[in-house]
């Protein structure tokens, strides 16, 4: 780190006396202040819309650091960086001979987000009783904080009282399971033939399930309420 630290001293010299008057007097540094203040700004304009409550802290610049004054500051987030956890904003120089230097933040998301209210076994179909509510801060934006938008999944595997739900630990019911005898339904233009046949995997609506037809014949279709399957020519 001691290193890295060197290397930009090293590299921003030049800049700072490139800038310095012809006459020789020293040239106006940047105050770190204004580089704090770019980035406070930004971070709270760009996370106004995560729920629930953000907090973030901008840590201080070194003071060994030393930038040519500049008037036209500009914030950006660095590639492959995320304005939440431990993370870092980027501040550049937008003038002739310009700078830039990454200033340490901490972001934090308070949500009141949905968790399992008891243990619940795998396949259970999520229902108003298996639900609470609780304030979690997290550095990750998953989880849910509406009840509707899990009433009626099924879980993927058994969890614990507690837990946070996530989207990878749902899936919607299944419309079509393996073995049901289904409604086959065949469109095209100007015609429609019904016939049935045998799902051979679970599906739920909109995925694809495989049928074999009482002629033994297999075809693809696609899922849909009531063990109903439509089959596109």
């Amino acid at each position: 780190m001691k290193k890295l630290l060197l290397i930009a001293l090293f590299l921003l010299r030049p800049i700072a006396a490139e800038a310095a008057p012809a006459n020789g007097s020293p040239a106006s540094t940047q105050d770190h202040a204004q580089i704090k203040d770019a980035v406070a700004a930004f971070v709270q304009q760009q996370t106004a819309s995560l729920p629930g409550k953000t907090t973030y802290k901008v840590d201080e610049i070194d003071r060994r650091i030393t930038l040519p004054e500049c008037s036209r500051l500009e914030a950006f987030i660095p590639t492959g960086a995320q304005l939440i956890g431990k993370t870092s904003v980027g501040v550049r120089c937008m003038e002739k001979n310009g700078w830039s230097i990454f200033v340490p933040v901490q972001i934090r998301v308070s949500l009141d987000l949905l968790v399992s209210a008891r243990q619940l076994p795998l396949g259970h179909t999520l229902q108003e009783a298996d639900l609470a509510s609780q304030t979690t801060e997290t550095s990750q934006t998953e989880g849910f904080t509406d009840p509707k938008q899990v009433l009626g999944k099924v879980l993927r595997y058994g969890i614990t009282a507690g837990q946070v739900l996530r989207s990878d630990m749902l899936r919607p019911p299944y419309s079509v399971t393996q073995g049901q005898v289904v409604q086959l339904a065949v469109q095209g233009g100007g015609f429609s033939v019904r016939g049935e046949g045998t799902a051979l995997n679970n599906a739920s609506t909109g995925q694809t399930v495989q049928v074999r037809t009482s002629a033994g014949r297999v075809i693809s279709g696609i899922a849909g309420a009531g063990g109903v399957v439509e089959i596109r020519p």
